[in-house]
């Protein structure tokens, strides 16, 4: 392990360990501060901002966010090595959007892979190619959010076009060694055949790519908002029944490809 590595600082703002999702086998997740995207439906508000703040939950008030090191994280990563070997797990860097602290999980990700962990993150390719670039090596498993073909109307979502995210995704599955594309299945937004037929398509063309999972919106992160004093943009609508998440799982794999729900 390279002792700059173990030095360098980031932000974070949440560990969940034991983890059967988010990458295969047992993992442990390591939420990252910060995202330059605002979807309406996030689940973890408290990732958005890289600062540290301050949200009510369960009637008390939390501090969410804290700066680490490599070194500190890795202390509590590397106990559970053993249940990583022996289910096929490791670390999932997720956030917020992981690639905003780019160094950072660089050296996270570099340390785990030096120590033989297996490693993933979960991102939506926002940020410039070079970025993203010298972290490929060090990454197991790319599990990457499309959320539309769409560029006006995931703008309209999530604050930011997609062309960026679509470039991105192209020249990653050119290198990656396993990528999925994940679609978070969300009312209003890209829950109807057509949109998620179009994003399956764009799925099928990148190289390697052979699964997709569609995931449904759920109101999970709601009491976050209302804990950090926000707006909830996404109101009352009910998460997908299990017909509909049915017949959008049919609609993407007339695709070719394998298409799990969840995940």
């Amino acid at each position: 392990m390279i002792e700059k590595d173990l030095q360098t600082k980031g932000r974070i703002f949440d560990i969940q360990k034991f983890s059967t999702h988010d990458g295969p086998g047992i993992r442990t997740i390591v939420f990252l501060k910060g995202c330059v995207l605002r979807c309406r439906w996030c689940c973890n508000p408290e990732s958005q901002s890289y600062e540290i703040q301050k949200m009510l939950q369960g009637g008390k008030e939390k501090v969410v966010g804290q700066d680490v090191t490599v070194s500190e994280i890795f202390e509590k990563i590397k106990k559970d090595k053993v249940y990583y070997t022996r289910s096929g797990g490791g670390v999932t860097l997720s956030g917020g959007e992981t690639l905003c602290q780019a160094e950072f999980a660089e050296a996270l990700l570099r340390t785990c892979k030096d120590y033989g962990i297996n490693t993933a993150i979960e991102t939506t390719l926002c940020v410039p190619f070079y970025m993203i670039e010298p972290l490929i090596p060090l990454i197991d498993t790319f599990l990457v959010d499309i959320k539309h073909m769409n560029s006006a109307k995931h703008e309209e979502f999530t604050t930011m076009k997609n062309e960026l995210i679509l470039q991105n995704a192209v020249e990653v599955a050119k290198r990656a060694k396993n990528f999925v594309v994940r679609v978070p299945v969300i009312p209003t937004f890209n829950d109807t055949e057509e949109e998620i037929l179009d994003i399956a398509r764009f799925a099928k063309t990148l190289s390697g790519v052979k699964q997709i999972h569609l995931l449904p919106y759920h109101r999970l992160g709601y009491d976050k908002y209302i804990g950090l004093g926000r707006e909830y943009k996404m109101g009352d609508l009910p998460s997908p029944d299990k017909n509909k998440m049915n017949l959008l799982k049919k609609t993407a794999e007339s695709t070719g490809l394998t298409v799990v729900i969840g995940g």
